[in-house]
């Protein structure tokens, strides 16, 4: 951590929009880094291209993603049958089975200790198909990193320790109101649709 905080922080906060990004592929694909972090210091420290750092890294993170995706799918069933009991196993081809889409945007919303490349592994190992794989790790990861770029905005960078603290209840209000915000748009777009056909 103290050469994440000396040298190679600084040096990622230095390629501006493009490092929220590169940390997005990293985090997601090998390498643990302390994204919440490095995006609070993004965004404190420029706050009028606030929401460009959380749609780089969603993005990067889905990309990064599809390496351990990618891994599961060429058949990593065994591996996760020896990682995982035979219960949870269960549980989690039938989460995949019924909601597959949401068995991976739950996870991707929330920070550590979530076993998050778990929930990507078996993405890939259940055969989920790659465009809803992707859709589901770029919003999950927007939400959650849109979600800490208000309370950065607000309180400053130590809104780290709050999200890694009151997660569950942070992303679902926010997660709650923008389901909220959907279907609202949804109501409203078909009741435009009837006007337009009456």
């Amino acid at each position: 951590m103290a050469e994440w905080k000396h040298v190679l922080l600084p040096a990622i906060v230095k390629l501006g929009f493009l490092g929220a990004g590169v940390i997005g592929i990293f985090d997601s694909a090998a390498i643990p880094l302390p994204i919440d972090a490095i995006l609070a210091v993004y965004i404190w420290n420029d706050k009028s291209h606030f929401w460009v750092y959380p749609l780089l890294a969603a993005a990067g993170s889905a990309i990064g993603g599809l390496l351990p995706y990618g891994i599961g799918r060429g058949g990593g069933e065994i591996y996760l049958r020896k990682r995982v009991n035979h219960q949870k196993f269960d549980e989690l081809r039938e989460r995949f089975e019924n909601k597959e889409f949401v068995a991976v945007l739950v996870p991707s919303m929330l920070p550590p200790p979530t076993p998050w490349k778990l929930f990507v592994f078996a993405a890939g190992v259940f055969e989920m198909r790659v465009r809803s794989f992707l859709l589901a790790v770029f919003l999950g990861r927007l939400v959650r990193w849109m979600t800490l770029a208000m309370l950065v905005l607000k309180l400053g960078p130590g809104a780290v320790d709050l999200v890694a603290h009151h997660a569950t209840a942070v992303v679902g209000g926010i997660a709650g109101l923008l389901v909220a915000a959907v279907v609202i748009w949804w109501m409203w777009m078909r009741r435009k649709r009837a006007s337009t056909h009456a």
